[in-house]
């Protein structure tokens, strides 16, 4: 059993991790965002990929997320954490909070969201009714009670096009369309997840209030700031529960 953790904005290197070795791994839909970096956190084996490269330059609509997962499928990986850096549309997903989201709603266009394209037998449809992995999500959310972590342990995540912020208008229509969250890399990572069978669950970190819902500007140095906060507790809980997601 190997753990994989992708890291979003503000989680471009994992501290902690006693790093064993890194490796570029060649896939057959192009390169990864950045080599494969293996090692060991609290004495559980884990592979770390930043998701936008490190240094951070690769925008969410240019990730090539087929690559990503398949390359840490091809290394041994059957887990994968997703670390997402988010604006909170509900009132309860207010700058620097923890969630656990339960489910998603895709609004990108021109990603190449399947491996079921070129070169098939037969159309696949994936099984996407839930689209994160019940264990893994009970895991976290239940961890981060017993460190004192409040966080949300339910929501929905919108997943938008980018690399612009949204409009307040499109964040109105996300809230009918009953989004708590709104951000850019979630998909289609998550449903390329699923199709390699791989048990997938995201750790979103609300950096700002979405566009519309507070009467402060959305600024770069705002962002930073609330995700600099909200990742220490992320790396909080990734430490204590680790070792309970890799214990069966």
């Amino acid at each position: 059993m190997t753990l994989a953790i992708i890291g979003g904005s503000g989680l471009a290197a994992l501290k902690g991790l006693e790093i064993n070795r890194q490796q570029m791994q060649p896939t057959p839909y192009g390169e990864p965002s950045g080599p494969l970096t293996f090692g060991f956190l609290n004495n559980k084996e884990v592979v770390f990929l930043p998701r936008h490269g490190n240094p951070h330059v690769i925008p969410p609509h240019k990730i090539n997320y087929r690559a990503n997962i398949w390359a840490l499928k091809k290394n041994g990986v059957d887990r994968i954490i997703g670390v997402n850096a988010v604006g909170g549309i509900t009132g309860e997903m207010y700058p620097g909070r923890i969630v656990i989201p339960d489910q998603i709603i895709d609004y990108t266009w021109g990603r190449r969201h399947s491996y079921y394209e070129e070169d098939i037998s037969e159309v696949t449809h994936i099984n996407f009714t839930r689209p994160y992995s019940d264990t893994i999500r009970s895991k976290l959310i239940d961890t981060a009670g017993t460190i004192d972590l409040d966080i949300a342990g339910e929501g929905t995540y919108g997943a938008t096009q980018g690399p612009r912020l949204e409009t307040a208008a499109e964040i109105r229509r996300m809230e009918r369309d009953g989004c708590d969250l709104v951000g850019m890399t979630g998909m289609p990572e998550t449903a390329l997840a699923r199709e390699l069978d791989l048990a997938y669950a995201s750790i979103s970190v609300v950096a700002n209030r979405a566009a519309g819902k507070s009467d402060e500007e959305i600024t770069l140095d705002m962002i930073e700031k609330n995700l600099s906060t909200g990742i220490r507790d992320v790396r909080k809980l990734l430490e204590a529960s680790i070792p309970v997601i890799l214990s069966d």
